[in-house]
C-alpha cells in the first residue's frame, strides 16, 4: 500500500511536485497569476469541485462511482431557490431543507445499488439524467432564481479574515471526510469492500450499510455544493453543475485513488483538485484557448497516474542497483 512507502515514493508527493511545477510555470507566464486576489479566485472557483471530489473519494474507494452528483447539484440549487423564493423560507432554513433533499437523492442511489444489487455505473447514469430532467421540469427550462439577500451571497462572494468564505466549509468537509476515511473503522471497511466485496461480507462487514453511507454522504455534499454554487454566482438555474461529476472523478483519480477501489487518500484528492484548479486558472492567465484546458487536463491525469505508478518502481530499482554495486565494491 502507498502508506507503507517512504514519503518521497508516494503518489501524493509526485503530485505535489506537479502542482508546484504548474504554479511556477504559470507564475512566469501569466501576469498577476501569483497575486493574493488571483489565489483567492482559484480557491473560490474550486470549492464546489473540491466538495464533490471529497464525497466521491469514499465512493470510489468502495469500487463504485457516482455520475449523478453534478446533476444532483443542479437539482438542489433549483430546489433551494424555489424554497426561498416561492416557499418563503429564510435562506438558512431553505439550505437545511436542501441538504435533506440531497440526502434523499443519495439515498435513492444507495437503495438501487444495495437493495436491487444494480451496478453503480448504471444506477448513477440513470439518476444523472433523472435529476437533470427534474431540474429542467421544475424550471420549465427558463426559470432562474436570483436576487438573493446579501447575507447569503456573502458565503460565496466575500472573504472572511482574508480568505474566501466558502473555503472554511471546504476545509470542514475535508477534515470530516479525512477522519472518516483514514481514522475510523469505516475507512478500513471502504478499502476492504473495494478490494473484495464478497471477502468483506465473509469478514462480517455490513457491506450494504457501508455502501449506503457513502452514497448518502455524496448526496449531502452535493447539496452543500449547490448552496455554495448559488451563493457564488448569485443565481440558481437548471444547468448548474453540468460536467462537474467528470472533474470530480478526474481529481480523485489524479490524486491516486484507484478507479477499481481499495486504495486512495483524501489528501491525494485535495492535491488533485489543486492541480486541476491551478491548470485551469493558469491557462486563462497565459491567454491559451479554452480547448487547451481539456487537452492538458487529460495529459496531466495520464502523467500523474503513470508517474505515481512507475516512478516508485524506477527509484526502487535504482536503489537496489546502487546497493548491489556497493556490496560488490566492498
Amino acid at each position: 500500500m502507498s502508506g507503507s512507502r517512504p514519503v518521497f515514493l508516494r503518489h501524493e508527493t509526485f503530485l505535489l511536485l506537479v502542482v508546484i511545477a504548474e504554479w511556477l510555470c504559470f507564475n512566469s507566464l501569466g501576469r498577476g497569476f501569483g497575486s493574493l486576489d488571483n489565489t483567492c479566485d482559484i480557491v473560490r472557483h474550486s470549492v464546489e469541485i473540491g466538495l464533490l471530489a471529497l464525497a466521491m473519494t469514499p465512493v470510489i474507494l468502495t469500487g463504485g462511482i457516482d455520475l449523478s452528483v453534478g446533476s444532483l447539484l443542479g437539482l438542489c440549487a433549483i430546489l433551494f431557490g424555489k424554497l426561498w423564493r416561492d416557499g418563503g423560507l429564510a435562506p438558512w432554513l431553505a439550505g437545511l431543507c436542501t441538504l435533506g433533499l440531497g440526502g434523499l437523492g443519495g439515498g435513492l442511489n444507495a437503495t438501487l445499488i444495495t437493495r436491487l444489487r444494480l451496478p453503480p455505473l448504471i444506477v448513477t447514469l440513470g439518476t444523472w439524467s433523472l435529476f437533470r430532467g427534474l431540474a429542467e421540469a421544475v424550471t420549465r427550462g427558463v426559470d432562474t432564481f436570483t436576487n438573493f439577500p446579501p447575507s447569503f451571497l456573502f458565503l460565496g462572494q466575500e472573504r472572511l479574515v482574508g480568505v474566501p468564505a466558502q473555503a472554511f466549509l471546504l476545509l470542514a468537509v475535508a477534515i470530516v471526510v479525512w477522519l472518516l476515511v483514514h481514522r475510523t473503522v469505516f475507512g478500513r471497511c471502504f478499502r476492504a469492500i473495494g478490494f473484495a466485496p464478497e471477502g468483506a461480507r465473509y469478514a462480517g462487514i455490513p457491506v450494504e450499510r457501508r455502501l449506503a453511507l457513502v452514497y448518502v454522504l455524496a448526496g449531502l455534499v452535493a447539496a452543500l455544493a449547490a448552496i455554495i454554487y448559488t451563493a457564488r454566482v448569485g443565481q440558481a438555474r437548471a444547468d448548474a453543475g453540468t460536467g462537474y461529476e467528470l472533474f470530480a472523478i478526474t481529481a480523485v483519480v489524479l490524486g491516486g485513488t484507484s478507479i477499481f477501489g481499495g486504495t486512495g487518500s483524501v489528501h491525494g484528492t485535495l492535491l488533485g483538485v489543486a492541480a486541476l484548479a491551478v491548470l485551469s486558472n493558469g491557462l486563462v492567465h497565459a491567454r491559451q484557448p479554452r480547448e487547451a484546458t481539456g487537452v492538458l487536463t487529460g495529459a496531466l491525469l495520464l502523467l500523474a497516474v503513470a508517474g505515481g505508478t512507475h516512478l516508485p518502481k524506477i527509484l526502487a530499482r535504482l536503489r537496489r542497483q546502487s546497493q548491489t554495486h556497493e556490496s560488490k565494491t566492498t
